[in-house]
């Protein structure tokens, strides 16, 4: 799981979906707070309905790496902010992902723990809900399990379980270093078109014919 780990990290979130384009995706409305960071780690899962409280018993539950999956159930206020993104630094966790709004915006950029929600609110909830840990829970259009790897970048997040990503890690590898040798290419002058088969593609499509576009790199 760790070699696993390190090879997501040095990632971007896009190359693994090109490696399977049927991996599932968190709703793009949940968004990068903090801009210029990216995270790998196991899932542990918390609901927080307009009350922050659960947080707590999900800070003391992960362990250094992992991710906190905070499920908001269409809450309408904060039950993330400063505070927690510090313990969860201090406590060595990847990130805090929450479908659901959050706040301390400006704290929470300078910290630099990467942060997804789908907005923010100055007002926080309640602290009356004890809160479960590490259930299966709705996430952004999907069910998480716990344990399940989240995956995040500027661009937005993935989360699968550890062996579906496994299955793709070599190829989305491949197609990272891909990318890489194009950018370089183009840097020096090369046309993109003239870096991938798009004209026998095109043409192969207008024949009828299966085809798929490829690099020439």
């Amino acid at each position: 799981m760790t070699d696993l780990l390190d090879r997501l990290r040095e990632l971007q979130v896009s190359a693994i979906c090109d490696a399977d384009k049927s991996l599932p995706v968190v709703d793009p409305a949940i968004r990068a707070l903090v801009p210029d960071v990216s995270m790998a780690g196991p899932a542990v899962t918390v609901s927080c309905v307009d009350d922050h409280l659960p947080m707590f018993a999900a800070l003391s539950a992960a362990r250094p790496g992992s991710v906190l999956v905070v499920a908001g159930g269409g809450g309408h206020r904060a039950v993330s902010g400063e505070l927690f993104a510090t313990e969860a630094k201090r406590r060595g966790l990847a990130g805090i992902v929450v479908d659901g709004l959050v706040r301390d915006v400006r704290g929470l950029r300078g910290i630099g723990l990467p942060v997804f929600a789908r907005g923010t609110c100055p007002a926080s909830g309640s602290t009356s809900d004890p809160g479960t840990v590490d259930e299966m829970v709705s996430f952004g259009g999907l069910v998480v399990s716990p344990g399940d790897l989240v995956c995040g970048d500027d661009d937005g997040l993935l989360i699968a379980a550890p062996d579906r990503l496994a299955e793709v890690v070599d190829t989305a590898e491949g197609i990272e270093a891909a990318e890489r040798a194009l950018v370089s290419a183009m840097r020096n002058g090369h046309d993109l078109h003239s870096l991938t088969t798009v004209v026998e593609h095109v043409a192969a499509l207008r024949r009828g014919e299966p085809s798929a576009l490829g690099f020439k790199v």
